[in-house]
């Protein structure tokens, strides 16, 4: 038995999962991960680093990150605590859905999980104080290839849930997609 259920999205390769939870008197058992499971689903990926991060507050927006080729990432990300608002950005060259976006409301409770494939950028905003989420990659984190898109790009035009978010340094000075568009190289269908 398949321990997660796949849910499409408008954008090629981006899913959410939803794992089955086993639930009692006690509290509840899930499996996070199963690379068989994911396989038989259509999603090949093999984690190598687990990262787990803290925002002590609502309003903490995370991204657009991304790493370049060869070092581009997919992620599997969760929230283990909290809530997060979660966007992905198709930036394939090419691509049917360039520079559109998906965002989905990830929770404690809900449990879900989003696929987010090489070639897309991925943001999250905090939706509560003391949100954890956890992110499985599949390549290491390479401070040369990684990059950074404004959030609030006009030429992306994401809808997020607030319009003044706490920021990193990093984050609130991240150029807008056009003044990057020539080093990304990801290309639709490679």
């Amino acid at each position: 038995m398949v321990k997660f259920k796949r849910i499409d999205t408008e954008l090629e390769g981006v899913y959410i999962l939803e794992p089955t939870v086993f639930e009692d008197h006690r509290g509840f058992f899930m499996e996070s991960y199963n690379s068989r499971d994911l396989e038989m689903l259509g999603i090949a990926f093999n984690c190598v680093q687990i990262n787990h991060s803290l925002s002590v507050n609502a309003g903490v927006l995370r991204g657009l990150h991304f790493q370049l080729e060869p070092k581009a990432q997919t992620k599997i990300v969760r929230c283990l605590k909290g809530a997060i608002y979660d966007v992905v950005v198709d930036l394939r060259k090419g691509s049917p859905t360039f520079l559109k976006w998906f965002g989905v409301i990830l929770t404690e409770h809900n449990r879900r999980q989003i696929v987010v494939p090489r070639g897309y950028a991925h943001g999250i905003l905090t939706l509560v104080p003391n949100t954890e989420i956890l992110y499985l990659v599949d390549e290491y984190y390479s401070p040369e290839h990684d990059r950074a898109i404004r959030w609030d790009d006009p030429d992306i035009g994401i809808k997020w849930p607030t319009s003044n978010p706490i920021l990193s340094e990093k984050d609130r000075n991240a150029p807008l997609f056009r003044e990057i568009e020539q080093e990304i190289n990801f290309i639709y269908g490679s």
